[in-house]
């Protein structure tokens, strides 16, 4: 059999087998991509520019899915990602000079959304305040919560996200609470199917029935920057997911953070107990915010992240159609899942929760110390449990980086509070950038040893994070520390997943699951600074510390 492949067009061919689903000759579902050599079954005649590519799949029918690229994988992706580059040339860049110029002069517009969000929140709190004094307050939860959902939306996208952070944490929120949030992360109002699909249309290029076979008639979620539909490429018959933004949303995060940076302005020349740039936060996270509104952006960041840490085989992340994604539309490779709070539906598919929870502490650690590129939020919404049981991340579009030198002082201020050195936690603090060198650290030593010492008369693994983050948190705001911003999202994101944690299991102690992974690092990491680390934990003044030693053992 000959094929004739022009360069750079795919070729689908559909391959029935006697054989059972999943069995191809050296093949595993839905993964495989093999380099195709001339042979005597199949001649690839072309330009000889690069070997051609098959990408296998097993269908449902019993029958084998094969497409054939030629001039390489690779070489077709990077192509490909540079024309969607170029069609997202004009996306937004969060500029507080540009905030400014727009808004300064436009007080109408600012005074009217600052009397919006007042209002709201300052009725509720109003109503709180009128449950607690009739002793109604545990009997309206339910109703509150409903409320306070219906704020938030109204509110729009950044309030939005806060609602999302509050429904990971059950040690902070009520259950009625709880569950009303979570509805912010996939549940949140549509805008007009006619505008999501003008948009495609108009961002990509092409007649949206050329791009697609099928299209959900409406969105399958709904998040705060965009919604989702599931498709079929008419191409290739993949299914995906097509992402498309919110219409306006520029503009609307735009006010919001012109009002949230006037704010922490304010709080910045007139707040003394509150040490922290305030303002480098809020434009930190302004940042990260914006490059969300990018999706190209998004689809290399998901890229990049796939290359760092999908060598697991527990951990999936989905591939990006670059011909089909631009600054407002995103297409990438659709993922069946369960949300991992729904430990129900979880268990009927004989997964374990914590299994899954699991997988996704140890990747955090690997993004949080390894790589130092990690994903900032990891809420329910955005990580899924597959039914072969992979933890799926989803939503690149906030994502951060932990400096290389940070990296190995958090690992040894680890190792610090272990052997409760808190003169050398001290000196983390010039490493992880919290101090400046001419700061003197000897009168915040002993309010180290006054809460470690507290909260270090439990083991290590029983330790609780949030408690830990609370009570550092009390020691940092009475002195002149300046909380880096990669540190306030490696705070969330770590706070985060303990919340999803506490789902399966209110005893879950994330310190206790991070232990294996800093113990391994310590004994097989050839890092000079975490050499000297792992002698620090091992010996005290030339004497063996046995407990310690018997915890690496266990851990290990």
């Amino acid at each position: 059999m000959v094929v004739v492949v022009a360069v750079g067009q795919p070729l689908t061919l559909w391959w029935r087998t006697s054989r059972a689903k999943g069995s191809f000759p050296h093949c595993k579902r839905d993964s495989i991509r093999l380099r195709v050599r001339p042979a005597r079954s199949v001649l690839v005649e072309a330009e000889a520019r690069a070997a051609p590519t098959l990408r296998v799949r097993d269908i449902d029918d019993g029958s084998v899915k094969v497409q054939i690229y030629q001039g390489g994988d690779r070489t077709d992706d990077l192509q490909a990602e540079a024309r969607a580059m170029a069609r997202a040339a004009n996306a937004s860049v969060y500029s507080p000079q540009l905030l400014v110029g727009k808004y300064g002069s436009r007080p109408v517009k600012v005074i009217r959304r600052t009397l919006k969000i007042l209002i709201a929140l300052g009725s509720f709190g109003l109503k709180l305040l009128v449950d607690q004094r009739n002793g109604v307050l545990n009997q309206n939860k339910r109703l509150r919560a409903a409320e306070l959902r219906r704020i938030f939306t109204r509110l729009g996208p950044t309030f939005v996200k806060l609602g999302q952070g509050l429904s990971t944490r059950p040690d902070v929120c009520p259950p009625e609470y709880l569950e009303e949030l979570s509805e912010l992360q996939d549940a949140l109002p549509t805008f007009p199917d006619t505008e999501a699909f003008s948009c495609i249309e108009r961002e990509l290029e092409l007649p949206l029935d050329s791009v697609f076979s099928s299209i959900s008639p409406s969105p399958i979620a709904a998040a705060s920057l965009g919604q989702v539909y599931k498709a079929q490429l008419k191409y290739s018959g993949q299914v995906v997911a097509v992402k498309v933004q919110r219409p306006g949303i520029e503009e609307a995060i735009g006010l919001d953070f012109y009002l949230i940076r006037g704010l922490g302005i304010f709080i910045n020349k007139y707040v003394d107990v509150i040490t922290t740039d305030v303002v480098a936060l809020i434009d930190e996270f302004a940042r990260r915010v914006y490059q969300e509104l990018n999706y190209v952006q998004e689809g290399r960041n998901a890229r990049r992240f796939k290359k760092l840490y999908a060598d697991k085989e527990e951990v999936l992340v989905p591939d990006i159609f670059w011909d089909y994604t631009s600054g407002k539309v995103l297409t990438m490779e659709w993922v069946d899942g369960v949300k991992l709070n729904e430990q129900d539906a979880i268990e009927r598919q004989g997964l374990k929760v914590l299994d899954l929870v699991n997988t996704g502490i140890q990747c955090s650690l690997r993004q949080l110390l390894e790589y130092g590129y990690f994903h900032a939020d990891p809420h329910p919404g955005n990580l899924l449990a597959t039914p072969e049981g992979k933890l799926a991340f989803l939503d690149f579009g906030m994502m951060s980086e932990t400096p290389e030198e940070a990296r190995f002082a958090i690992i040894g201020h680890v190792v610090h509070m272990v052997n409760r050195d808190y003169e050398a936690m001290a000196r983390d603090y010039y490493a992880l950038d919290f101090l400046s060198p001419d700061v003197d650290v000897s009168p915040i030593v002993p309010a180290l040893r006054d809460f470690f010492d507290d909260a270090l008369n439990s083991t290590v693994s029983e330790l609780n994070f949030k408690t830990l983050v609370d009570g550092l948190g009390a020691v940092l705001y009475q002195y002149p520390f300046n909380v880096p911003a990669y540190y306030a999202l490696i705070l969330r994101s770590l706070t985060v997943l303990e919340g999803l944690a506490l789902y399966a299991d209110p005893n879950f102690k994330v310190l206790a699951a991070s232990y294996p992974y800093f113990a391994k690092r310590l004994l097989t990491d050839p890092n000079p600074y975490l050499r000297d680390a792992l002698i620090e934990l091992l010996f005290k003044d030339g004497k063996f510390r046995h407990a310690h030693c018997f915890h690496l053992y266990t851990y290990s």
